[in-house]
């Protein structure tokens, strides 16, 4: 079948639907299909909570009410190559799409690491399918010795998450040093492992997998230290590399672990094919050297950005590069960083000064609730401009860390961190006396 098309967006997640609707918004005339490859698609930062917190996996569901309601069109299928010379796509249906616009939203896919016995049934990686993710839900909460490979955040999270399973022997693998090490300085990784071990968490730093052991099944698990330990059941939570095969074979510009090229408007070289989410290459912010960042929330900042920008610029606005904004949550603990480390900032030659605030989120400190947090803070020596921030406490997280990404996206120095004018209340945030980020920021200025 061949079907003509105004605008064609390959990829069902969260890229592929905020520049669809974005798209719609700007062009309201404009014919437009999502063509997904999974019928029932999932939340991709839920997928942990599926495991414990969600009472029913199925409700991760990535649903299609609103492309539906904003009559865009859905096509379960598979692109397998596309024509640029007759601005046609090619699907494993054996379909034809002939499109005006073409925005590739086709994602990652999890790492492979070089294990032998990693194709061992109980091996689990982590596809953003629901019907293989309740499937995988359903075999670890029939497992009782689960390893998880991997100390970023997704490793982290399945890890706090299966460990509220009761019967469940959990353990956690990291070859660095600390986990959360990529995106946090040592003290606040120290204070994520602390959490995960009060919780019953074993956690194998500076380890890698040697050996997956067991006939068919996994039974044992070979780690660089020698030690031989039994599972029943493995996650892989260490990470994606983009999906760029479709664009290669295009003769788009892409590298390997890096993503699409794409300039400041996500166009690629092909001024009619667009490139967003975790296929599309990333620069920092800072640096403007290639990062691997691959979040739902820098995912939809770009669909925004082209689904605006698909036939003209309308929103005259560029993509300033990628700050890489995380948070996460064990047991009550937020964790959130912004920006560069003190670590990397130091190892791309910046000279920085680091202010470090010690408190607690709501005020006064004897509000049920109360979590000690901390707040560090790390500017550059000469300029006094915010390059980075990390943040441990409970829920205050969520809006103290957006406050730095906005300071850092506008550049904002000491100086204008220190006089900021802020909403507070004694069960929300800080005390508006010690409100962390502005003692943090008068400590840095009084120290240039």
């Amino acid at each position: 079948m061949e079907k003509k098309i105004d605008i064609l967006v390959i990829g069902g997640g969260p890229a592929g639907v905020i520049g669809a609707l974005t798209a719609k918004k700007y062009y309201p005339e404009k014919s437009i299909i999502v063509m997904k490859n999974v019928e029932h698609g999932c939340i991709p930062c839920g997928i942990p909570y599926m495991f414990a917190s969600l009472q029913n996996p199925d409700d991760n569901k990535l649903g299609n009410i609103p492309l539906e309601k904003n009559n865009i069109g859905i096509a379960i299928d598979e692109a397998i190559s596309i024509n640029r010379n007759s601005k046609m796509v090619e699907t494993k249906k054996g379909n034809k799409y002939l499109y005006e616009k073409l925005v590739l939203a086709i994602g990652s896919s999890p790492m492979v690491l070089p294990i032998p016995g990693l194709d061992k049934e109980g091996v689990y990686q982590i596809y953003k399918d629901m019907d293989y993710l309740k499937k995988c839900v359903e075999k670890i909460k029939n497992s009782k010795k689960i390893l998880v490979i991997g100390g970023g955040f997704i490793g982290v999270e399945f890890a706090d998450e299966i460990a509220k399973l009761e019967g469940k022997t959990v353990h956690l693998v990291e070859m660095l040093p600390n986990v959360l090490s990529n995106s946090f300085d040592e003290e606040f990784s120290f204070i994520a492992e602390e959490k995960l071990k009060s919780k019953g968490i074993n956690i194998l730093i500076n380890t890698k997998v040697e050996e997956i052991k067991g006939k068919n099944k996994v039974e044992k698990v070979l780690f660089s230290n020698g030690k031989e330990l039994e599972f029943d059941s493995i996650i892989l939570g260490i990470g994606a590399v983009p999906n760029i095969k479709l664009a290669v074979d295009a003769k788009l510009e892409a590298a390997e672990r890096k993503g699409i090229w794409v300039d400041e408007y996500m166009r690629t070289i092909d001024s009619d094919i667009f490139a967003i989410g975790d296929c599309a290459c990333k620069k920092d912010f800072y640096t403007r050297k290639d990062t691997s960042v691959m979040l739902a929330s820098t995912a939809t900042a770009e669909a925004r950005i082209a689904g605006a920008n698909l036939y003209k610029l309308k929103v005259i606005r560029e993509h300033v590069g990628t700050i890489a904004i995380y948070s996460t949550y064990i047991d009550g603990l937020v964790l959130s960083s912004a920006g560069l480390t003190e670590k990397t900032a130091k190892q791309e030659g910046f000279e920085v000064i680091v202010s470090t605030v010690d408190g607690v989120d709501k005020h006064p400190a004897s509000l049920p609730g109360v979590s000690k947090s901390k707040v560090k803070l790390i500017f550059s020596k000469q300029s006094g401009i915010l390059l980075g921030g990390q943040i441990s406490c409970g829920m205050a997280c969520a809006q103290m860390i957006n406050l730095i990404g906005v300071a850092i996206q506008k550049r904002m120095s000491a100086t204008e961190l220190e006089t900021l004018q802020l909403a507070t209340h004694p069960y929300l945030t800080s005390a508006p006396t010690t409100y962390p980020i502005i003692l943090a920021a008068q400590e840095v200025s009084r120290k240039i």
